[in-house]
C-alpha cells in the first residue's frame, strides 16, 4: 500500500457534515497535475530542469520524454494517473465521465449520475462554489440510497482519481488521487480543496490560452480501482475494531512495557499441546493468585472464551512481580526458559510430567575428536531453544552452519587425550536430534566494539516457511522420521535497543492463516507480512529523495527496517497435527471454568445492580447481636470488616417499599416475629458518634420517605433494630414513648462491661431508666443483664463471672462496680452515684462502661502481664490501637510466616517486643525489626532497642523527609537471632565474598563477629557454611579490596575494626600453584577492566610468574587461575600497568615473558575485556518468576 495515500486517509482530510469526509489538497504528498496550479505538489519525475549547461547526458540517459496524454484518452490517463499499487491485486475498475453544463447555476451540492463498479453504485459529489472553502470540493461517493442499502459489513478497498477537464481542450485538466476504505459509516472520500474557484474561471487556466470551466461548462472523470483485500483489514482504521469478530481470536492487554510478555504467551497460547498441557497441572486446591500455573491456566482459558482482550496483571502478579518490573523490558529468551522451568516443576509427580520436554528438548552434543588416534572426548546435552547469530550471516542455513562449524585444534593449541598425549583436534557442536517444536533465538543484539555498547542488528537474514533441519544431525542420529519444520511463529521487535515494541505473527492452524498479534488486537496477515517483511535490511524503492524511514519508537530515519524477527517457532511437519491439536471444553480444568463463570456471574450482578442503584436503597443495621460482639468505642466500628459479627448487616432495599416491610426482612434475618422488632433511626452526634435518636413512627411510609425525614441525603440510612424481651399476651411490650407531657419518657441506655480478667470491653444490652433515677439505681439493672442476683457489693476473684451476655448464667454475688459514662474516644468520665441521670445529662442512645472493683493484688497481677486495670486505660488503648503486620526479613515464604498483631502505638519498643515474642513463644530479646519500605515491600534499616521512641513514632518518624515518608506505617520486618540484643550490639556484620571456582563464581557470607575481633573470628562460620573441611581451612585466604583491586592480604590477626566499611573481602582457597611454587617464583595481583585500568570491574586475584616462561604458557595457567574457557577466554586481552590510575597499559604478546617485565613493585597484571554488568544500564533485576 502507498504509504502517502493510508497517510491521505487520516492526516490530510478535514471533517465537514453529515460524515463527507475532505482533503486538503495542499497537505497531500504525491499528488499529480498536468497542466498548471502553481498551488499544487507533484512528483519529482514531473520537474523539468531546463538548465541543460550542467546536465551530464549518458547514453542510458538519452530517452525521449514520453508525451503527456489527453483527459479524454481515458485508457492513456488511467496507466498515466492511477499506476497499480504495489504487492495488491485488483479486482474490478471502472471509468465515468459526468457532463456538467450550467455550473453557474448549480445548487450548493450536485451529485452526478451513478455507474457500476464491483457490483455497486457510485458518483461523483460536487460541492461546485465549496465546501467551507473557496475551492471547488469534489469526492467520490458510494451511491446506495436510503431504500437500497448495502449488506451489513460491506465495504469495498479503492484507489481513486477525480479528474476535472476543459471540454474543449482536453490537455487542460487537474487531477488529485487518494485510496480509502468505503462502508457504511465513511461512505465518501475526496478532496475540498479540489481546484481554486478564482482560478477556476480565470480567462487562463495556469498559463494556457483557455479557463478551466468554459461556456459555463466542464467535465469530471472518476478513475475507480477497487481492491482485493487479502487480510480484512487494508486500509482500516480500526476504530471500534473487534478482533473476536473479525478473527475469533482475541489479544493481551498491554500493562505499561509488558508487549514482550504479550507475544511470547501467545505464541506458547498457540502451541495447542502446550497449552492442554498447562490444563492437565493439578491446581483445583491451589486455586490461589500467587500460584503461577493457576494464573497461567486462568489466562489461557480467557483467550479461549473471553470477547475482549485479557489482562496479564493475574499472571505477572503470581510471577511475584512488582511495578518497576511492569515498566521493564526484559530478555523473552530468559523469560521463556524460567516459565518453562516453573511449569517443569509443577507438573512433576502429575500425569503431565515431561509433557513440556517430549515437545521442547532436543539433544545436541559437544565433541573434541582425535585426528590420528582413535579418541573423542564428548558429552550429550539437552537443549530448549537454540542461539543463532544472525550476524555475518545471510539466512537461517548459514546462521546453523556457523552453530556447528568445526574449530581445529593444533600446533600450539593442541588437545592432551588421556593415554595419547597432545594431539591434533577436531572441536564443535552437533545436534543429535531436535524436538516437535523449535524455539530458534535470534540474536538480534550484539555488543558493538566501536560504539562500546549493545546494538541492535538489523542486517537483512532471512527464514523460510519449511525448514530442513537434518544437514545439522549427526550420522549417526535417527533419521526415521522426517526433519521438516514448518514456520508457526515469529516474534517480532521493531525499534533499537533503548525504544521499541514487541508484536507476533503467528499460524494457529495447520492448514490456516498468519495472524498478527500486536498486544490487544489481532489482525489477519500475509505470508509476505508475516516473512519478507520481517527480515530486516534496508527498505525498497526509497523514491522521491527519501533519506530513510521514521521509526514510530526511535522517531529517528534510518533506510535499514526497524522491524525484524528475533524469535522464531517451528513445528516438525510430521508431528503438526499431534501439536496444533484442537482443545476443546473438555479439556479445560472443570473448578477453573466453575470459578471463572461464577466471577462472570458476580460481574454481571454488579453491572446490573449498579444500573439499578438509583432503585434501591442501601441500609446499615445495629442490632444486639453485633453490639455485644464488637469491642470498641461507639456501639459499631462502621469501616470494619464486612465478614465481622460486630459489622452491621447492610440491607438493599426497594425505595418504594414500606418501613413495615423492611421490619419483617430484619426481624426474618433475626428469627423473630415481626411485631418483636422495632427500628430507630441512628444519627450523627457533634461528638462524631452515632447512636439511636427515635423508633420510626410510621411502619406505613416507604423507606425513601422515612429517609427524607429522618436522616441526611448525603448520609448513609444507618438504622437499630431493637428487639423486645417482654410479651403478653403474643404482643411485644415497648416502653411507651408517646406518653403525656407532664410524664417523661424513659431514657435508652446502652451497657458495656470492661472484663480486666479478659482484657475485653463489649457490649452486654440495653436497658431503660427514668431521667429522674439516680446512676446507682442501674446497678439491678445491669444484675439482670449479667445474670448477676442482688447481694453483697463484694465478690472473690475466683467467683467473677466471665460470661457478658447469657442471663441464664449460674447467679453470682454483685461485686463492687465503677461505672464510666463514654462521651467520646478522648472523654471516658466517672459518673456519680448519688446524682440523676437528668443532672448527669444521659439520653437516648447514650453508653454506660462499668467494671468491677479490682484489690491492690488483683491490679498487680494484672498490670505484671502487661494487661490495664482501669477501663479508661483501655480505652485509650483502644483509641490508640494499631494492627501491624511483622513479616520474616529471611527466607522466601513471607506470606505463610506473617502474622498481624494488635498493638498500641503508645508501646515502646519492649512492650511491643514482648507481644511479639509470646505469639512466636520465643524471647523477646533475641527479636530484631527493621522497617519496611513502601515503594518496593523491602527493609529499610533496622530498629534500635535503645531507643526512647514509641511503637508510632517508629513506625512514623516525625521528620517530613522523603525517606521517612517512604515506609509503611503498618508493618515491620522481624528475625529470630541466635543471640540477644545486647549481645547482638557488641557484634557488627562483616560480608565476605567466598570464590569456590576461580573469579567466575562468587558466593557472599554475611558473618556476626565482634566488633574488637580479629580476621580469624572469621574462619569457623566460613568453615560452616562452605561446609569445607579442617585441612582446607587451614589453606583458606582472606584479602581486601577496593574498587576490584587487591589492597593487601589479611594476616589472622588484622583487627575487624581496622578494615573499612567501603572495602571488599574476599576468600579463597591458595591455588596449588602458590602452595607449590618454586623459590625463584613470585606473585603478582591481577584485576579486570574494560579498555581503560581506571574502569576496573569484576574480582581481582593474585597470581604465581613463573621465570622463562613465555606468556603463550602463562595464558594457560591464567585460564585455570581464573576459571574462563573457551570463547570467552580468547576475547581478554592481557596487560601489564601500575597501581596507578593514570598509568598507560604495556599488552602483552605470547612471545614476552611476563616475570622479567613485571619488576616494579605496582606492576599489576590487567585483564582487559567488556563489563557485561553495564550493558543494559537501563534494565533493572534479572527477570524472576516467584
Amino acid at each position: 500500500m502507498d504509504p502517502v495515500s493510508r497517510d491521505l486517509d487520516r492526516k490530510s482530510m478535514d471533517p465537514r457534515p453529515k460524515k463527507e469526509a475532505t482533503a486538503d489538497l495542499q497537505t497531500r504528498m504525491g499528488d499529480m497535475q498536468i497542466g498548471g496550479g502553481d498551488d499544487m505538489l507533484i512528483d519529482d519525475y514531473d520537474v523539468v530542469d531546463e538548465k541543460t549547461d550542467v546536465a551530464i547526458i549518458t547514453p542510458d540517459d538519452s530517452i525521449d520524454e514520453p508525451t503527456e496524454p489527453q483527459a479524454d484518452d481515458y485508457e492513456a490517463m488511467k496507466e498515466r494517473i492511477l499506476p497499480m499499487l504495489p504487492d495488491l491485486e485488483s479486482e474490478f475498475e471502472a471509468t465515468h465521465t459526468w457532463h456538467i453544463e450550467n455550473y453557474r447555476s448549480m445548487t450548493r451540492k450536485e451529485r452526478g449520475p451513478k455507474f457500476q463498479c464491483g457490483g455497486h453504485p457510485w458518483r461523483i459529489l460536487l460541492f461546485p462554489f465549496g465546501n467551507n472553502a473557496d475551492y471547488a470540493s469534489l469526492y467520490l461517493e458510494q451511491g446506495h440510497d436510503e431504500e437500497d442499502k448495502p449488506k451489513e459489513g460491506w465495504y469495498a478497498c479503492v484507489q481513486f482519481t477525480l479528474v476535472m477537464w476543459n471540454r474543449i481542450d482536453p490537455s487542460i485538466y487537474s487531477c488529485h488521487t487518494a485510496s480509502h476504505r468505503f462502508n457504511s459509516e465513511e461512505s465518501d472520500w475526496g478532496f475540498t480543496r479540489f481546484a481554486e474557484l478564482r482560478k477556476m474561471f480565470a480567462a487562463r487556466w495556469d498559463g494556457s490560452g483557455r479557463p478551466m470551466v468554459e461556456n459555463d461548462a466542464v467535465n469530471v472523470t472518476a478513475y475507480v480501482r477497487i481492491y482485493k483485500d487479502p487480510t480484512g483489514v487494508l486500509w482500516h482504521s480500526f476504530e471500534n475494531y473487534n478482533s473476536k469478530k473479525e478473527t475469533g481470536m482475541v489479544g493481551l492487554k498491554n500493562q505499561g512495557a509488558t508487549c514482550y510478555l504479550n507475544s511470547l504467551l501467545q505464541s506458547l497460547y498457540f502451541t495447542n499441546a502446550f497449552r492442554k498441557a498447562i490444563y492437565r497441572i493439578p491446581t483445583e486446591h491451589e486455586a490461589e493468585r500467587k500460584n503461577s500455573a493457576w494464573a497461567l491456566q486462568r489466562l489461557f482459558y480467557l483467550l479461549q472464551t473471553s470477547e475482549e482482550a485479557v489482562s496479564t496483571q493475574e499472571l505477572t502478579a503470581s510471577f511475584g512481580w512488582e511495578t518497576r518490573h511492569i515498566f521493564e523490558q526484559q530478555d523473552v529468551q530468559e523469560l521463556s526458559r524460567i516459565l518453562m522451568e516453573r511449569m517443569e516443576e509443577r507438573m512433576k509427580g502429575t500425569d503431565a510430567e515431561n509433557a513440556l520436554a517430549k515437545m521442547f528438548v532436543g539433544k545436541m552434543k559437544t565433541y573434541i575428536s582425535c585426528i590420528n588416534v582413535d579418541y573423542e572426548s564428548s558429552r550429550i546435552e539437552d537443549f530448549w531453544d537454540i542461539q543463532l547469530n544472525v550476524s555475518g550471516n545471510k539466512n537461517l542455513d548459514d546462521s546453523f552452519r556457523d552453530y556447528i562449524q568445526v574449530e581445529t585444534m593444533d600446533g600450539e593449541n593442541k588437545y592432551f587425550a588421556e593415554g595419547h598425549g597432545l594431539q591434533d583436534a577436531r572441536k564443535g557442536v552437533i545436534f543429535e536430534s531436535f524436538p516437535q517444536v523449535l524455539h530458534l533465538q535470534l540474536k538480534r543484539f550484539e555488543y558493538d566494539v566501536n560504539r562500546d555498547a549493545m546494538m541492535k542488528v538489523n542486517d537483512r537474514y532471512e527464514f523460510p516457511e519449511v525448514f530442513d533441519a537434518a544437514p545439522y544431525l549427526s550420522e549417526g542420529a535417527d533419521r526415521s522420521e522426517s526433519y521438516l519444520y514448518q514456520l508457526h511463529g515469529v516474534l517480532v521487535h521493531s525499534g533499537d535497543l533503548t525504544a521499541g515494541h514487541y508484536y507476533a505473527f503467528l499460524k494457529p492452524t495447520v492448514d490456516g492463516h498468519f495472524y498478527k498479534f500486536d498486544d490487544d488486537k489481532v489482525i489477519r496477515a500475509t505470508l509476505k507480512e508475516a516473512l519478507e517483511e520481517n527480515f530486516g535490511g534496508d527498505y525498497a524503492n526509497m523514491v522521491n529523495g527519501h533519506t530513510g524511514v521514521r521509526n514510530p519508537y526511535t522517531r529517528t530515519f534510518s533506510t535499514k527496517r526497524s522491524m525484524s524477527a528475533y524469535m522464531l517457532v517451528y513445528v516438525r511437519k510430521s508431528r503438526e497435527k499431534d501439536i496444533l491439536l484442537n482443545v476443546g471444553e473438555d479439556d479445560i480444568p472443570t473448578h477453573l471454568a466453575k470459578q471463572l463463570d461464577e466471577e462472570r456471574a458476580a460481574l454481571e450482578k454488579r453491572r446490573k445492580d449498579k444500573e439499578e442503584q438509583h432503585l434501591y436503597l442501601s441500609i446499615s443495621v445495629v442490632t444486639d447481636d453485633s453490639f455485644r460482639s464488637y469491642q470498641g468505642f461507639d456501639l459499631t466500628d462502621w469501616t470494619n470488616d464486612p465478614n465481622a459479627p460486630s459489622t452491621p448487616q447492610t440491607y438493599r432495599v426497594l425505595r418504594t417499599s414500606t418501613v413495615g416491610d423492611f421490619t419483617k426482612n430484619v426481624a426474618e434475618s433475626l428469627q423473630l416475629p415481626p411485631d418483636q422488632v422495632r427500628l430507630w433511626v441512628m444519627v450523627n452526634r457533634q461528638n462524631k458518634t452515632t447512636r439511636p435518636d427515635q423508633p420510626l413512627p410510621d411502619l406505613n411510609m416507604t423507606v425513601a420517605e422515612a429517609y427524607t425525614k429522618f436522616s441526611n441525603r448525603d448520609k448513609p440510612f444507618r438504622l437499630w433494630a431493637e428487639t423486645s424481651a417482654a410479651v403478653e399476651n403474643g404482643k411485644a411490650q415497648w416502653p411507651n414513648h408517646n406518653l403525656s407531657p407532664s410524664l417523661p419518657p424513659p431514657i435508652l441506655i446502652f451497657v458495656k462491661y470492661f472484663n480486666a480478667d479478659d482484657q475485653t470491653l463489649r457490649g452486654i444490652g440495653h436497658i431503660y431508666m427514668k431521667k429522674t433515677s439516680k446512676v446507682a439505681e442501674m446497678i439491678p439493672a445491669i444484675q439482670q443483664l449479667m445474670g448477676w442476683s442482688p447481694g453483697k457489693d463484694t465478690i472473690s476473684l475466683s467467683s467473677t463471672s466471665s460470661s457478658l451476655s447469657s442471663p441464664s448464667n449460674p447467679t453470682v454475688t454483685t461485686p463492687s462496680m465503677q461505672l464510666y459514662e463514654e462521651i467520646k474516644h478522648t472523654m471516658i468520665e466517672p459518673m456519680k452515684a448519688k446524682a440523676t441521670l437528668q443532672q448527669a445529662e444521659i439520653q437516648d442512645g447514650d453508653i454506660i462502661c462499668f467494671q468491677r472493683v479490682l484489690s491492690e493484688k488483683e491490679a498487680s497481677v494484672i498490670a505484671s502481664t502487661g494487661g490495664y486495670t482501669d477501663a479508661r486505660e483501655f480505652y485509650d488503648y483502644l483509641l490508640n490501637r494499631i494492627m501491624v503486620t511483622f513479616y520474616p526479613k529471611i527466607g522466601t515464604e513471607q506470606e505463610e510466616r506473617k502474622f498481624t498483631l494488635p498493638l498500641s502505638r503508645r508501646m515502646s519498643y519492649d512492650q511491643f517486643s514482648a507481644k511479639v515474642g509470646e505469639h512466636l513463644k520465643v524471647d523477646p530479646t533475641h527479636l530484631r525489626f527493621t522497617t519496611v519500605l513502601a515503594s518496593t515491600g523491602k527493609p529499610k534499616q533496622p530498629v534500635r532497642r535503645g531507643q526512647a521512641a514509641t511503637l508510632a513514632q517508629i513506625l512514623v518518624p516525625s521528620l517530613s523527609t522523603y525517606a521517612n515518608s517512604n515506609q509503611r506505617s503498618d508493618a515491620l520486618f522481624y528475625e529470630i537471632l541466635e543471640m540477644s540484643i545486647s549481645e547482638l550490639e557488641t557484634k557488627r556484620n562483616v560480608r565476605v565474598t567466598w570464590l569456590p571456582e576461580g573469579v567466575t563464581k562468587e558466593e557472599p557470607i554475611d558473618i556476626l563477629a565482634p566488633k574488637n575481633g580479629v580476621v580469624q573470628d572469621l574462619m569457623a562460620p566460613i568453615q560452616r557454611k562452605t561446609n569445607l573441611s579442617d585441612e582446607a581451612i587451614s589453606a583458606l585466604r582472606i584479602y581486601e579490596a577496593h574498587q576490584c583491586k587487591i589492597i593487601k592480604e589479611l594476616n589472622p590477626n588484622t583487627v575487624l575494626a581496622s578494615i573499612p566499611d567501603y572495602a571488599t573481602l574476599y576468600a579463597e582457597l591458595v591455588p596449588d600453584d602458590e602452595t607449590h611454587a618454586g623459590d625463584e617464583d613470585r606473585a603478582i595481583y591481577a584485576f579486570h577492566f574494560d579498555k581503560e585500568p581506571i574502569k576496573t570491574h569484576g574480582v581481582p586475584f593474585k597470581f604465581v610468574l613463573k621465570p622463562g616462561e613465555l606468556f603463550r604458557d602463562t595464558r594457560e595457567r591464567l585460564s585455570k587461575r581464573t576459571g574462563i574457557k573457551g570463547k570467552q577466554f580468547d576475547k581478554l586481552k592481557f596487560a601489564l600497568t601500575q597501581r596507578s590510575a593514570y598509568a598507560r597499559p604495556t599488552y602483552l604478546i605470547d612471545e614476552d615473558e611476563l616475570y622479567s617485565m613485571a619488576i616494579r613493585s605496582d606492576d599489576q597484571l590487567g585483564l582487559d575485556h567488556v563489563n557485561r554488568t553495564r550493558l543494559f544500564p537501563g534494565k533493572g533485576d534479572s527477570i524472576f518468576i516467584r
